[in-house]
Order: C-alpha cells, then sequence, then structure tokens
C-alpha cells in the first residue's frame, strides 16, 4: 500500500500527544519522544492517519510503517520498541499491562526492537504489519511502544519504566473501507462541583470504524451581547468502536454566566465532522445538570451521499425546467 513521508512535531514523554498515549510511569529524567512517520496516500488529508496507524487492508497484505523515537534526556539510554494489546471500552482508548499480546500484535514485527541512544541521539523503526491470509474480518486495536528503564540502584530498589506510543486501528475486509460517521444524539449544560461550566454531548458512532471524537464549543449571543470560547472538549474527548455510545465534555470558566447563550458545538474525527446549535442555560448550583436541550436546535452536517443525492436531484429539476422552455419557445 502507498503511503507518503509527513513531518509531526515530536511528541514527548512528558505530555499527551495525539500520537503518542499518556506515558505510564515515566522514568525520573529519562525522557523519550516518538512520533509517526508515515501514513497511506489515500489517508493524506485525515489528520488521524498523521498521528495514528490508521488503514484497512485485506487478508494477506502487508503494510510498512516507520516510528521516529528520540531520546530527549542528557544521558544515553536503552528503548525497548515493541507492540502491546488495547482494546476500546466505556468511550476511552484502553491501553493493555506491560506486552500484552493480541491479534494484531502477532502480526506486528519491527526491523530493530532493541536501541541504545545517546543523549539527544534520533532513530528510526520500520514496523511492519502481516495480515494473515485466513484472517476474519474486523477491527484490532494495539499500541507500538518504546519503553525505557531507569534500572534498581543501591538508593532505589524498584526498576521505574517510562514508555509512549503510537496508536494502532487496523480494519481487516474486502472490498471497500467500512464508512465513519457518527451523529449528536443529545446536548445539555451542566454545573460541574467546582462551579465550572460544561456542556455534555451524548455521541453514538454510526459506521464501521472507531472514532476518536473531540472538538470546540463557541458561545454566542450571552448576557449583554457577550461571546465567549472556542473551548476545547476535555481531554481527548471521546473514542468510541463502531456501534458504541459515549459523551464528549466541555469545560468551561466558572465566571460563566448562566446564560441563555446560543452554543455551537463542532465535533469531528479525522474527515468526519457533525455540528450542534442549541440555546444553552446553566444551572446556578455547582454538581447539578441542565435541562436537554437537543430538541431545541440539534443540526448536523449532511453525509456526502445525501449531499450527491441531493444535488442530482436539483440539476434534474434544472434540465427538466430547460427543456420546457425550450419547447414553449419552439
Amino acid at each position: 500500500m502507498l503511503a507518503f513521508v509527513q513531518a509531526a512535531g515530536v511528541m514527548p514523554a512528558a505530555g499527551h500527544a495525539p500520537g503518542a498515549p499518556s506515558p505510564q510511569g515515566p522514568a525520573a529524567g529519562r525522557s523519550i519522544a516518538i512520533k509517526l512517520l508515515d501514513a497511506p496516500e489515500d489517508r493524506r488529508a485525515d489528520p488521524r492517519a498523521h498521528a495514528y496507524i490508521v488503514d484497512h487492508l485485506a487478508p494477506g497484505s502487508t503494510i510498512e510503517r516507520r516510528v521516529e523515537i528520540t531520546n530527549e534526556s542528557s544521558a544515553p539510554m536503552h528503548v525497548d520498541v515493541y507492540a502491546a494489546a488495547a482494546t476500546i471500552a466505556k468511550g476511552e482508548f484502553t491501553f493493555a499491562p506491560e506486552r500484552t499480546p493480541d491479534e494484531l500484535t502477532g502480526w506486528t514485527s519491527f526491523d530493530a526492537a532493541d536501541l541504545e541512544l545517546a543523549a539527544s541521539e534520533t532513530a528510526r523503526v520500520r514496523t511492519s504489519i502481516r495480515v494473515p491470509g485466513d484472517a476474519a474480518a474486523g477491527e484490532r486495536y494495539g499500541v507500538i511502544w518504546a519503553q525505557t528503564s531507569a534500572p534498581a540502584d543501591r538508593s532505589h530498589t524498584l526498576t521505574v519504566s517510562g514508555r509512549v506510543g503510537v496508536r494502532m486501528y487496523v480494519d481487516v475486509g474486502r472490498g471497500d473501507e467500512p464508512p465513519s460517521d457518527f451523529t449528536i444524539e443529545r446536548l445539555w449544560p451542566a454545573r460541574a462541583g467546582d462551579g465550572r461550566g460544561e456542556v455534555h454531548a451524548r455521541i453514538h458512532n454510526t459506521g464501521g470504524r472507531a472514532l476518536d471524537i473531540g472538538g470546540t464549543l463557541s458561545l454566542l449571543s450571552g448576557p449583554a451581547g457577550q461571546h465567549a470560547g472556542p473551548f476545547s472538549t476535555a481531554r481527548t474527548g471521546a473514542t468510541l468502536a463502531p456501534g458504541d455510545s459515549g459523551e464528549v465534555v466541555v469545560p468551561l470558566d466558572a465566571t460563566l454566566p448562566n446564560g441563555p447563550w446560543a452554543g455551537e458545538l463542532t465535533l469531528s474525527s479525522g474527515l468526519v465532522q457533525h455540528n450542534a446549535r442549541a440555546t444553552l442555560t446553566f444551572p446556578s448550583t455547582p454538581g447539578s445538570v441542565g435541562a436537554d436541550v437537543a430538541s431545541v436546535a440539534l443540526q448536523g452536517d449532511f453525509p456526502p451521499s445525501l449531499v450527491a443525492w441531493l444535488s442530482a436531484l436539483a440539476l434534474a429539476a434544472l434540465c427538466l425546467l430547460l427543456s420546457r422552455f425550450l419547447r414553449r419557445r419552439r
């Protein structure tokens, strides 16, 4: 499968970035970073493909992707590169402990699994994913991890490890890739326990691929004509497997007036985007929930198939009118 080389910023082990799952148990003073260098040619415009390995593969096919690993510390370190299992549950992409295997990790290999990196040195590792010819259809999840450890010594009796990684979303099946889509089912305002305003949205993955859904909220036409935002969804939003439902939360400012506000919510996963508009009035009491406002004005973008159908219908109507006009002229 064709791939293109992408330029992306290094994702530090000390932070959380789209291409690198949250580091687990970082070793003090020992910082590593990882980023994905390649993605499929047909996903050039998809921002998820710049951060994760997202692909649709036929049984019996093989792809290769490169990851770049950087020692960001001032001391040399040994880095282990391996693949481990992952699952999607309760709206989260969940990492399995240690080197837990699954079907996808059994298909994944590396041209280098043990790296000795000097201070500030970078290495590139080629990843191969070989799908067996008898593989069943469906999507698999995993993570390519880069892990370093601080060994035990006289002052530390425990070995401390830290790892960063790149997620894998690999769908197997013959023919075209299953479509990706979601709906915004409900929308409601709330007050968190600390008094901050929040907007909650209930999302349903109606497509055939897993989605990482996040976005922004703008508040318009508030008290005295105030505008606020845009505000981003909390953490990384929601990760939903096909058919799953979950929530995304947009945290706001504690000093934000109750409203009413004209809220405009934009959520997306890769190239799939939907919008919702509603009048929001936040409750005054911390820890309370406002009324469901989905019925006030909830709007989503039209799917491409519907847009194409409407365009064809409009063209047919125009041709009919033109034909009638020409008949009258004759």
